[in-house]
C-alpha cells in the first residue's frame, strides 16, 4: 500500500474516533445543544405505566410545543440512568440535566424535605396541597439549589401503606420484628424503628427480588406503584395504613438551569407546573384502578383503625422539637 494511502487510512480512523468520542461526550452529558435545539436528559427509577411517567411524558410534549421544538426533553425510566442517590448527584454535577425523585430520597442533600417523612404529618390530602403550592412548598422547592438541584414541582404519589409477603399488619404491634424495606432515608429508618420494626434500606430496583428472597417481610408504598412494580406478585397483603404523604420532586441542575434563558425557563417552569396538576388530577383515577386490579390479582387489602397507629407515631415525632424539621413540621400543622 503506498504511503499517502496509509496516511489517508490513519486520518481516517483518527476523525472518526474523534466523532465518537464526541458523540459520546454527548450522550453522557445531561444537556446539550445542535442546530438550534436544546436537549435535556431527565432520569428516573419509575416504570413507564406509573402515572408520575405520564406526567413527566406530558411535560416534555408542552415543553416542544411552548418553546417551537426548540427545547426537547428526553425522559431515561427504569432506573436506566443509575439509582435516586446517583442521578441526584449527576444532576448536582450536571451530568444529567433533570432527575424525578421521592422527596425522602433526596433529604440528603435537602436536609429540609425529611419533614415529610414524619408519620400522620398532614390532616388530609387538601392541607396537604395547599402546603405543597403555598410558601413552604416554594421554599422547599427551592432548598436545594445550593447544593446543585433547583426544585420545579411535585408530583403526587398519594399516601404510603405496608404491603407484606407472609402476614397483614393490621395494628402497631404487628410491626414489632419485622423486615421492613424503608428508602435510605434516615427519616423512614427512625419512623419504622420507633414503631418496632426493622428498617431495611434497599434500593427500589432491587426490592422485588428482595421481597422474593426472603431479605425482607415487606415495604410501604402506594396502590399504583405496587401494581406497576409487580412487587404484589409476592407481597399480597396490603395494609391501607395511609401513614405518610412523600410527594415525588421534579428537580433540574442549578447548573443546567443557570445556562438556559429566562425564556427557556419560564417555558420548563410552565410545563412542570401544567404536569404536576395533570399527575394529580390522573393519580386519583390511577388509584382506583390499581385498588381493583390488585384485588382482582389476589392481593388482600385490609383497612386497620388508622388512629392507634397515629397515636403510637405521635411520640416519634416529638424528638424533632426544637429542630429545624420539628419548626418546619409545625408550619405545616398550622396550614389550614
Amino acid at each position: 500500500m503506498k504511503r499517502e494511502t496509509l496516511w489517508t487510512v490513519f486520518f481516517a480512523v483518527v476523525i472518526a474516533s474523534l466523532l465518537a468520542a464526541t458523540a459520546f461526550v454527548f450522550l453522557l452529558r445531561g444537556e446539550h445543544r445542535s442546530s438550534g435545539r436544546t436537549v435535556l436528559k431527565l432520569a428516573h427509577v419509575l416504570d413507564v405505566s406509573h402515572p408520575v411517567h405520564i406526567g413527566m411524558e406530558f411535560m416534555a410534549k408542552r415543553v416542544a410545543e411552548l418553546s417551537g421544538g426548540t427545547v426537547e426533553i428526553q425522559i431515561f425510566p427504569n432506573g436506566q440512568l443509575g439509582s435516586e442517590p446517583e442521578t441526584i448527584e449527576q444532576t448536582q454535577r450536571g451530568a444529567l440535566a433533570m432527575v424525578k425523585t421521592n422527596a425522602s430520597a433526596v433529604e440528603g442533600f435537602v436536609p429540609e424535605m425529611a419533614v415529610f417523612g414524619i408519620y400522620y404529618l398532614f390532616k388530609d390530602e387538601g392541607q396537604f396541597w395547599r402546603v405543597l403550592n403555598g410558601p413552604i412548598g416554594k421554599e422547599l422547592l427551592h432548598a436545594g439549589d445550593a447544593t446543585g438541584i433547583h426544585g420545579l414541582c411535585y408530583y403526587d404519589s398519594g399516601s404510603r401503606s405496608f404491603y407484606t409477603v407472609n402476614r397483614p399488619i393490621l395494628k402497631p404491634s404487628d410491626l414489632e420484628g419485622m423486615k421492613l424495606r424503608v428508602m435510605p432515608s434516615r427519616m423512614a429508618m427512625d419512623m419504622v424503628s420507633g414503631l418496632g420494626g426493622a428498617p431495611t434500606p434497599i434500593q427500589f430496583g432491587e426490592l422485588y427480588t428482595a421481597l422474593q428472597q426472603g431479605m425482607v417481610d415487606g415495604a410501604e408504598n402506594n396502590a399504583p406503584t405496587l401494581l406497576a412494580t409487580r412487587h404484589y406478585e409476592v407481597a399480597k397483603y396490603f395494609s391501607m395504613t395511609e401513614h405518610a404523604r412523600i410527594p415525588d420532586v421534579l428537580f433540574i441542575s442549578t447548573i443546567i438551569w443557570k445556562r438556559l434563558t429566562p425564556q427557556q425557563q419560564a417555558w420548563i417552569q410552565q410545563a412542570a407546573d401544567e404536569s404536576s396538576v395533570f399527575v394529580r388530577n390522573l393519580w386519583a383515577k390511577k388509584t382506583a384502578e390499581a385498588m381493583k386490579e390488585l384485588e382482582e390479582r389476589g392481593v388482600k387489602i385490609y383497612h386497620p383503625d388508622q388512629s392507634a397507629f397515629a397515636e403510637t407515631a405521635r411520640p416519634l415525632a416529638k424528638q424533632f422539637d426544637g429542630t429545624p424539621v420539628g419548626d418546619l413540621a409545625e408550619r405545616i400543622r398550622e396550614v389550614k
